[in-house]
């Protein structure tokens, strides 16, 4: 409307005032000056975008991001409740958008465990990757032992929610998670999955099941809770699904959360699920297209509880044993509440694990190593949030150790952290890994030595001699006075036959 109220005249009179403009040299030359400005401003703002988003990658990535520790972890746990924050990471994590412990381990980390050499003696406990997936994920956060589950044959919803509880104040955590899995067909897809893609073929197997040459992947076994507590069939289930994408399987009989699992821990039962869960692994039950090999023969491990008593420790060392196994996770969660506990949530039901599990476990570990041989490693797992605390364990009998708790509050870079912190100690005392686990486990054998009665040397024929020698003086000395006594009593005997009878 505004365009056709105006007289010809006056549009007339517009045109050649905007072409007079154009015309303008000055004009003209601040066009140019702007056009020509433009592809270089263009191309810096290219550039400083360009060098931001690699900082913020290269920052991102990095597991020692204080980005990742101060800023994200804490977001996180305070935004949403403990078990969406969980499912949260994992999902990160699997993603492939989660960061990265891009340095390398110091040689002085190197573990040996059943003849192999890891990286690090830095593990991730079964309970945060609870269906595998984020396996290869957790291995770029720095973990050199990386076990997923608990894994139950039948999918299985575990305990009602709420089921875990964060107590910052005691840097701990609740859990009564009850075994929650998607069973082991989801599990056994995933793990199948991740090998065809990593190897081209799944019967490969130049390669151990972490597909990595300095590390470990193990799977967890759990029962169904409907399951016969006293069954060994869920554990052997698992045993002929798993053996050949594992190289460590781990019986786990020492969750709190599933009704009558602990009962398994006693002697007489334990000795048979160890013995028939050992037979499942050796049967040659898998078919020759199988993954399995005698090289990729999982070990067995056992994990235990740290409420144990010295006599029920002392019975599943000897169980241990007699079965073969190969290794002991020292512990699960307990169901104690140690007195130093100061926030509000330690009265939730379930198993605490953090910090204040290190003492029970520690107490735990020890007596088993008491009575283990050398060969047969013990993982420390139970508070360990810093790399004193892995010396600690290492001094007390572990081969090796692992972290969960500590993880999810200190967040990604949380191995990186506890491995640099753990170098720096060894540094010090001029000493490496393996060399502090062999101190420990001389100084053990020493102890154990030294508390059995100690047993008489044998004697040389000089000294049969001698005592020979000495005895027969002896028995001529008792010879000598029997004599003299009979003879004394001899004469007593005449003397009173002498006598009248009358002065009787």
């Amino acid at each position: 409307m505004m365009a056709s109220s105006l007289r010809p005249s006056a549009l007339a009179r517009l045109r050649p005032n905007r072409l007079h403009l154009n015309s303008c040299p000055s004009v003209r030359s601040v066009q140019t000056t702007a056009s020509q400005s433009n592809p270089l401003r263009t191309g810096l703002y290219a550039t400083v975008f360009a060098v931001s988003t690699g900082l913020f990658a290269v920052y991102y990535f990095d597991s020692r991001s204080a980005l990742h520790r101060y800023v994200l972890t804490p977001l996180l746990r305070y935004t949403v409740d403990p078990e969406t924050g969980h499912k949260v990471a994992v999902q990160v994590l699997r993603s492939g958008l989660g960061p990265k412990d891009v340095v390398p381990d110091d040689e002085r980390l190197r573990a040996e465990i059943w003849g192999r050499e890891l990286s690090n003696p830095i593990g991730i406990a079964a309970g945060f990757d609870k269906d595998g997936d984020a396996i290869d994920d957790l291995f770029d956060l720095g973990f050199s032992w990386v076990e997923i589950g608990s894994v139950t044959p039948k999918p299985q919803p575990g305990n009602p929610r709420p089921r875990v509880f964060h107590l910052p104040t005691d840097s701990a955590m609740i859990n009564r998670y009850g075994f929650p899995s998607k069973g082991h067909e989801y599990v056994l897809a995933r793990l199948r999955a991740r090998l065809s893609s990593a190897l081209g073929l799944e019967s490969q197997t130049d390669q151990p099941a972490s597909l990595r040459p300095d590390a470990l992947l193990a799977v967890n076994l759990g029962k169904n809770k409907e399951s016969d507590p006293a069954s060994a069939d869920d554990f052997v289930r698992g045993v002929r699904v798993f053996a050949p994408y594992a190289d460590v399987l781990v019986v786990n009989v020492s969750s709190p959360n599933t009704p009558g699992l602990r009962g398994l821990q006693g002697r007489e039962h334990l000795s048979n699920l160890l013995k028939t869960v050992s037979e499942a692994r050796d049967a040659p039950l898998f078919p020759s297209t199988s993954s399995t090999s005698a090289s990729r023969k999982p070990k067995i491990v056992l994990k235990i509880a740290p409420d144990l008593s010295e006599g029920e420790i002392i019975d599943i060392a000897e169980v241990v044993k007699a079965a073969g196994i190969d290794g002991v996770i020292v512990s699960n969660t307990t169901v104690q509440r140690p007195p130093t506990l100061a926030d509000p949530n330690k009265s939730e039901t379930g198993g605490l694990s953090g910090p204040p599990l290190k003492p029970l476990t520690l107490r735990c570990l020890r007596t088993l190593r008491a009575h283990l041989p050398a060969n047969t490693p013990i993982i420390g797992c139970g508070g360990v949030s810093s790399g004193a605390d892995a010396l600690e364990y290492a001094r007390a009998g572990a081969s090796y150790v692992q972290m969960y708790t500590h993880f999810g509050y200190d967040g990604a870079g949380a191995a990186r952290r506890v491995k640099d912190e753990l170098t720096s100690l060894l540094e010090k005392e001029g000493k490496t890994w393996r060399r502090l686990v062999s101190e420990s486990m001389a100084a053990t054998a020493e102890k154990r030595d030294m508390s059995k009665p100690r047993e008489e040397a044998p004697r040389t024929v000089e000294q049969l001699i001698e005592e020979g020698e000495e005895l027969k003086g002896l028995l001529d000395r008792l010879a000598e006075r029997m004599k003299r006594e009979a003879d004394t009593i001899g004469e007593i005997d005449s003397d009173v036959t002498a006598v009248p009878p009358t002065a009787i």
